[in-house]
C-alpha cells in the first residue's frame, strides 16, 4: 500500500515540475520492482504501484495546474515539515476534462479537502478512484491479486466546490467534465 502512495507522489512531482521534466520512463516492466508481477508458468498480477501509474497516464491530459492547499503538516526528519495533502490537477480546455490526482501522506490522519473549483465553469464529477487499506503493508499477491486496487471514493461537488474524505496514506484521481 506505502508503494502506492509513494509512486502516486511521485507522478504528482513529475506533472508539478513539467516546466523541468520533459520524459520520465518505468525502469522495468515485470517482476522485483515493476507494476506487474508473475511466476514461471503461473498466473500475472498487477502489484499495488500499478494502478497509480496507468490512472495518472490514462487521465492526466492538456495543462497542469499546480494546486495549493492549506492544511496539517507532517514532521519527516529529512525534509522537516511537509503538507500532509499533495496535489496536482490537469485541465484538457478543448475536452472540458478536469483530473485531479493527490494523496494523503499521514500514516493515521484522515483529513477533509476542499477545492474551489469556481474558475472552471460547471463540472460534473465523472469519476472518484482511491486507493487505500488498513495496513500499510498490504500487497498484491498471487493468493489476492486484487487487495489494494482502486476503489470509489468519497466526494462531492456542490456548487462549485468540491469536497474530497482522504483517508490516512491514500491516492485519488478525480475526473470532472464540464457541463
Amino acid at each position: 500500500m506505502t508503494d502506492a502512495v509513494v509512486v502516486g507522489g511521485l507522478l504528482i512531482t513529475l506533472l508539478r515540475h513539467t516546466d523541468r521534466v520533459g520524459l520520465a520512463c518505468q525502469a522495468q516492466l515485470v517482476n522485483v520492482i515493476a507494476p506487474i508481477r508473475t511466476e514461471p508458468g503461473g498466473p500475472a498480477w498487477r502489484q499495488t504501484i500499478f494502478h497509480p501509474f496507468a490512472l495518472t497516464a490514462r487521465h492526466a491530459r492538456g495543462r497542469v495546474l499546480d494546486l495549493r492547499t492549506e492544511g496539517a503538516l507532517i514532521d519527516t526528519p529529512a525534509d522537516g515539515p511537509v503538507s500532509q495533502v499533495w496535489p496536482v490537477a490537469t485541465w484538457d480546455e478543448e475536452s472540458g476534462d478536469l483530473a485531479i490526482f493527490l494523496i494523503n501522506r499521514s500514516l493515521r490522519a484522515a483529513t477533509a479537502v476542499a477545492l474551489d473549483l469556481s474558475r472552471f465553469g460547471d463540472l460534473a464529477l465523472v469519476e472518484h478512484l482511491v486507493i487505500t487499506d488498513s495496513g500499510p503493508d498490504a500487497v498484491n499477491s498471487m493468493a489476492e491479486p486484487d487487495r489494494v486496487v482502486p476503489r470509489p471514493g468519497a466526494s462531492r461537488l456542490d456548487s462549485r466546490e468540491l469536497s474530497i474524505e482522504a483517508p490516512a496514506l491514500s491516492w485519488h484521481c478525480l475526473r470532472l467534465h464540464r457541463s
